[in-house]
C-alpha cells in the first residue's frame, strides 16, 4: 500500500521506518524543515521504563492544588477559557483513582518494555550513534513520604517484569557517587538496570536518514492543512491530506492509509472528522549544559522525585529535563521555570558544568488523561493514530511505530497492550472518545 505518516518525530519516523520494511510505499509529512524538530528535539534523554507511573495518580489531586500558582511547580496548570483544557482536566482526576492508575501503569509498562527492546534491536541493525548510555536510570527521593508511596509502585512494576529494585540512600551515592554532596537529604531511592538514555534528536535523524536511503519519501517544510474524507459510518475513508508544500504550493497528497503521529497538534487535525482524542499539550523545559568537570558529572541517567526532573548524561553535556505546563499551545520561555531548572542542577551538582551558558528549549508533550497513547485504528477505515505519548515518546517511540506498522499491514502486534480499536488479551476493546 501507499501510507502517509503525518509527522516526523520519533514515533512518526519510526512508524515510517517499519512500514517501509514491511514493504509498503511511505511518504513522511512535517511542517519543518528536518525530523524531530519539536517535541522530539531536547528531551530529558530517558529511555525509562522504570518511570511508568502516570502524573494521573491518587497524590497528584492534592500536589496539583498546592501547586497552582507557583511558577516554578513541577506540574502548574494554568486555567484558561479552554474546554478542552477543562475537559482533559477532569479525565485526568478521573484517571486519579488507584485502580486506574495500576491499570495505567501495566499499560504504559507493556508498551515501553516493547519499545526498549525494539529499539535495542534497531541500534544493532542501524549503527545509528546517539550517545547512548545502557547504565539503567537512577531515582533519588528527597521526603520520606513519597519514598514510601513509591514502594508499592516498584513493586507492581517488579510484579509486570520491570526490575524497578528499591534501595536507601547510601545506595544511591554508592551507584551514583556524583550525589555525595546531597547524602544528607536523599532518603531512597530505586535503580532499574535495564533502563537506558541517549539523544533522541541524534537518534531520530539517524533513522530518517537511514529510511530515506531505503526509499522513504520525506517531505519537510510542509503544512498540513486538513484531511479529506468521503462515506459516512463503517464506508468512512480518508481519500487525501491537503498541504502547503515547501515552495507554497497548495496541494492533495492521495494514498491508501493515514497514520497521524503529529503530537499535540493530533486533536486539532482530527476533530473535524468528529475524532475528538483527549490530548492536551504539557509544555515541557529542558537545558543542556557543557560539561567542564567530567568526574563531577553523573553518569547514570537520574530522576530527581522532588522536582520532578530527569538528568542524563550526552557525551559532554548534560540534559536536564522536566516540569509541565498545562496552558495552551504556547512555547515561549519562561524565566522563572529556566531558572529553577539551574538552581536545582547547580545545587545537585555544582562545579560539574558551566552554568552561565545554559541552553534552554521547549517542547509541547502530547498529554492523555492517563498517559496512556492511541496507538490503533481510528473510526475510520484506512486512518490510524500513533500519538499521545506524553512524557514517554522517546520510551515508547521505536516500540509505537513497530506496533503500528503491524496494524496497517493487517497483523496483531506482538505485545499485550490496549491497542485503540482494537481487542486485547483482555477481551476489552478500546474505543475513542465521541
Amino acid at each position: 500500500m501507499k501510507v502517509i505518516v503525518l509527522g516526523s518525530g520519533i514515533v512518526g519516523t519510526s512508524s515510517a521506518w517499519f512500514l517501509k520494511k514491511q514493504g509498503h510505499e511511505v511518504i513522511v509529512i512535517d511542517r519543518q524543515p528536518g525530523a524531530a524538530q519539536e517535541t522530539s528535539f531536547a528531551n530529558g534523554g530517558q529511555i525509562s521504563v522504570s518511570h511508568a507511573e502516570p502524573w494521573a495518580n491518587p497524590s497528584a489531586p492534592m500536589k496539583v492544588l498546592k501547586w497552582l500558582g507557583k511558577e516554578d511547580a513541577p506540574l502548574l496548570f494554568r486555567p484558561r477559557a479552554e474546554w478542552l483544557q477543562w475537559l482533559w482536566g477532569l479525565n485526568f482526576l478521573r484517571e486519579c483513582t488507584p485502580g486506574r492508575t495500576a491499570e495505567n501503569i501495566r499499560q504504559i509498562v507493556a508498551i515501553s518494555e516493547y519499545s526498549r527492546l525494539t529499539l535495542r534491536s534497531l541500534r544493532e541493525e542501524t549503527g545509528i550513534q546517539y550517545d547512548n548510555l545502557s547504565k539503567g536510570i537512577l531515582h533519588f527521593y528527597t521526603d520520606q513520604k513519597e519514598f514510601d508511596i513509591s514502594l508499592p509502585a516498584a513493586k507492581l512494576m517488579r510484579d509486570l517484569g520491570c526490575p524497578r529494585d528499591s534501595i536507601d540512600a547510601d545506595e544511591v551515592v554508592r551507584r551514583e557517587p556524583a550525589l555525595a554532596g546531597i547524602r544528607d537529604k536523599i532518603v531512597g531511592g530505586d535503580y532499574t538496570e535495564t533502563d537506558e538514555s541517549g539523544d533522541v534528536y541524534q537518534f531520530t535523524t539517524g533513522l530518517a536518514d537511514k529510511a530515506a536511503a531505503a526509499g522513504v519519501q520525506f517531505q519537510f517544510n510542509t503544512t498540513v492543512t486538513r484531511l479529506l474524507s468521503e462515506g459516512t459510518g463503517a464506508s468512512a475513508k480518508i481519500t487525501g491530506v491537503e498541504i502547503i508544500d515547501a515552495a507554497g504550493r497548495h496541494k492533495t497528497l492521495h494514498a491508501d492509509a493515514f497514520v497521524v503521529a503529529m503530537g499535540s497538534h493530533s486533536q486539532t487535525l482530527l476533530k473535524p472528522l468528529g475524532i475528538s482524542l483527549m490530548i492536551y499539550p504539557g509544555k515541557g523545559y529542558s537545558a543542556t549544559y557543557q560539561i567542564t568537570n567530567p568526574d563531577q558529572a553523573p553518569v547514570i541517567s537520574l530522576t530527581d522525585d522532588g522536582y520532578k526532573l530527569v538528568v542524563s548524561r550526552l557525551g559532554n553535556r548534560l540534559r536536564v529535563a522536566g516540569t509541565c505546563e498545562i496552558n495552551g499551545y504556547g512555547r515561549d520561555l519562561n524565566t522563572a521555570r529556566c531558572e529553577a531548572i539551574t538552581r536545582r542542577t547547580r545545587e545537585l551538582f555544582p562545579t560539574a558544568c558551566d552554568y552561565d551558558k545554559p541552553v534552554y528549549w521547549t517542547g509541547l508533550r502530547p498529554l492523555t488523561p492517563s498517559n496512556v497513547p492511541y496507538i490503533g485504528k481510528s473510526r475510520i477505515s484506512n486512518l490510524y493514530l500513533n500519538t499521545g505519548h506524553g512524557t514517554l515518546g522517546w520510551t515508547m517511540g521505536a516500540g509505537s511505530g513497530r506496533a503500528i506498522a503491524d496494524i496497517v499491514s493487517g497483523i496483531q502486534p506482538d505485545v499485550d497492550f490496549a491497542f485503540t480499536g482494537m481487542e486485547h488479551k483482555a477481551g476489552k476493546t478500546i474505543l475513542l472518545p465521541a
